[in-house]
């Protein structure tokens, strides 16, 4: 009835009118919560989104237009044998190094695709947690206990996660299971490995611009090396790239050649690697809408472009909403939010149930950037965080975060979330539990 739309109208202006009102400008814990508010969604423009985000909207995109239903259904589809769906999407995160958010096009995609529920809720899962990297790091800086622990959690998790979603939602699989059964086989339009070499391409351009710098006081070694020489890698795994555009999209060399000119110039005279990066990017993006010879080569970018519009607005919200009331720690920044770390230290001590839990919980609410849990979680250590709380919160943390949970809604509905969150959070709790009980 039209009395009831006014009525809600009426309620929302009170709402904004209410806030605006009694916003509580002169209290030092609010404009420390706004700074880290701030701060977080800084460092995440400048930290994640040319170097992360954009690369991954375009592997999504290669995946959604080049990659047909039928391989997506042959290793992850309902039919896939479970063996092989729940293999592979276990040890994806050993691949892509990236962070909760940085997973989220790449999950859209095959679950568009036809993947099965388990198999994309362990991908969705394994992506960020199995990162090898920050395994290494947990390790390294943690103990290696914690670092075993996290391995094998983190492995068995994916599985175990993906397998309960499935048996939850047994009868939806079901269905899907039946109409794929009838699905034809359309044969590739290229061969698979052409269209892999172009995917991994692109995905070892994500793992090498954001390879994290190794410990305090390391200064050889692999890792070490790596690191120090990652732009000059980059930069190599671009060449690939330009000659993956001509050689397998067949995108014309005469539109391809300036655009990676135009990079390396960029990245010649840019004192930040960022753009170069970005100029990179919308390179790819504009060659590829404007190539006539093949119309899949256009809808790479107009699916990429589909995955920005659908994941980044929610993914502001989260970053915004998580800084203010978590606040922003990053680097050498700690700056509290609304909540105050004192608090968070406080409740993660001993082995409790409780203080496990409230790790998972505040754990899959924070946002981690990759690796970045291993020096908070330092710092809540030497605050007083027992070993199994830490370990609950590197189970449930990495994987999960609010700006994840808003995007995985929209990809999957909100009961699913609700369900796949909750066993994240269990299943993180009970290990913590265990975990605290072996190391003392």
């Amino acid at each position: 009835m039209e009395w009831k739309k006014e009525l809600r109208i009426l309620f929302w202006m009170g709402v904004i009118f209410a806030f605006a009102f009694f916003l509580p400008l002169g209290n030092s814990r609010f404009q420390e919560a706004l700074q880290a508010m701030l701060d977080l969604a800084k460092w995440y423009a400048r930290e994640h989104v040319i170097l992360c985000l954009l690369p991954a909207f375009f592997i999504a995109g290669v995946i959604a237009v080049f990659v047909s239903q039928g391989a997506v259904m042959k290793y992850f589809g309902a039919n896939a044998p479970k063996w092989l769906s729940y293999s592979v999407a276990a040890v994806s995160g050993t691949i892509l190094a990236v962070c909760s958010c940085t997973i989220l096009p790449l999950f859209s995609s095959i679950h568009k695709r036809g993947a099965g529920l388990g198999p994309a809720v362990a991908f969705l899962y394994s992506g960020p947690a199995i990162n090898i990297l920050a395994i290494i790091l947990t390790a390294r800086i943690l103990g290696m206990e914690l670092g075993i622990a996290r391995t094998i959690g983190a492995v068995s998790f994916s599985v175990l996660i993906g397998l309960a979603m499935a048996f939850i939602y047994r009868k939806e699989e079901k269905a899907k299971a039946e109409a794929q059964l009838n699905f034809p086989d359309v044969p590739e339009k290229r061969p698979l490995w052409q269209t892999a070499s172009h995917f991994f391409t692109l995905v070892l351009i994500l793992v090498f611009a954001n390879w994290g710098k190794p410990g305090e006081g390391v200064t050889e070694g692999g890792w070490y090396w790596t690191w120090s020489n990652k732009w000059n890698i980059t930069a190599f795994l671009g060449i690939l790239l330009a000659f993956s555009l001509v050689f397998i999209l067949k995108l014309n060399w005469k539109h391809v050649l300036p655009a990676a000119l135009v990079t390396a110039v960029a990245g010649v005279l840019s004192p930040t690697p960022l753009v170069p990066m970005l100029v990179g990017i919308f390179g790819v993006g504009a060659v590829a809408l404007l190539d006539k010879r093949d119309p899949d080569n256009r809808e790479w970018t107009i699916s990429s472009w589909g995955f920005a519009k659908q994941i980044m607005p929610l993914l502001a919200i989260g970053v915004l909403t998580a800084g203010f009331l978590l606040g922003s720690t990053h680097d050498d920044t700690q700056i509290a939010g609304l909540i105050p770390n004192a608090w968070v230290a406080w409740l993660v001590g001993g082995n409790s149930v409780w203080s496990n839990f409230f790790a998972s919980f505040i754990g899959a609410f924070m946002y981690f950037a990759t690796l970045t849990e291993v020096p908070i979680l330092q710092g809540l250590i030497a605050a007083g965080m027992g070993k199994g709380p830490a370990l609950a919160l590197l189970l449930a943390g990495p994987s999960l975060s609010l700006p994840n949970m808003l995007v995985i809604r929209e990809v999957m509905g909100t009961q699913k979330t609700v369900v796949y969150v909750s066993l994240v959070i269990l299943m993180a709790t009970i290990s913590g539990l265990l975990f605290g009980e072996i190391a003392g």
